[in-house]
């Protein structure tokens, strides 16, 4: 049975760098880059015709940046999830990626390491975060989030703690139910109750909270 390729669409105003990137992914017999782009207007109507699974999105282009591109395919094409490739390690891009959907930060200093793994986590639902950065992620949460204690919450149980780490990394909730030998359904009901808890609203608090506990840098 043949296995559909994962097609990705990458932006970059530097055509050596998007050369580079471009071969990395063609290592992976998985993904095909299906479309490229120089500038974000470019970018964002590729996606618009071509629907590509993921968008791996400089920040620093012309015409549209890459999170400006990233705000628009969260409402216009949500079914391509943004990866965001950058030279930028400071928390303040880093806040204003998640804040506008990504799925995937990485650094391009560490992009032959990370950019394959982190187009794989982004397709399938998941939320990566380059490792050389993922720390910066306890403080970058949207203003009002919840501060999380230090300490593991009494009332949250064992099963709902482990699926709590396995989101915060990244994982889908069928890769984690694969992984625990339990139902989606289940996984789901699990971290639902967990976010609840601890007094959660998004994806980005779980981030934070998973950051904070070093879940991050054990994967």
């Amino acid at each position: 049975m043949t296995v559909e390729p994962l097609t990705v669409l990458m932006a970059d105003d530097h055509p050596i760098v998007l050369a580079g990137m471009k071969a990395l992914v063609a290592e992976d017999p998985t993904l095909e880059v299906i479309g490229e782009a120089r500038d974000g207007r470019t970018a964002l109507q590729l996606a618009r015709e071509l629907h590509p699974k993921t968008a791996v999105l400089d920040i620093g282009m012309p015409l549209l940046n890459g999170l400006e591109v990233a705000h628009a395919l969260r409402t216009e094409a949500p079914q391509t999830r943004v990866v965001i490739l950058t030279v930028h390690e400071d928390r303040a891009y880093l806040r204003q990626s998640l804040e506008a959907g990504i799925a995937a930060y990485v650094l391009k200093r560490s992009a032959a390491e990370e950019l394959v793994r982190a187009i794989h986590a982004a397709a399938k639902g998941g939320l990566y975060l380059d490792p050389a950065i993922a720390g910066k992620a306890v403080s970058v949460t949207a203003r009002g989030a919840p501060t999380v204690p230090s300490g593991a919450p009494p009332d949250l149980s064992e099963r709902e703690t482990e699926v709590l780490r396995l989101v915060g990394a990244g994982h889908s909730s069928k890769e984690i139910a694969t992984s625990l030998l339990i139902s989606v359904k289940t996984v789901e009901t699990y971290k639902a109750r967990a976010m609840e808890k601890l007094g959660f609203r998004s994806r980005v608090d779980v981030v934070r909270y998973a950051a904070s506990r070093g879940w991050l840098q054990e994967r």
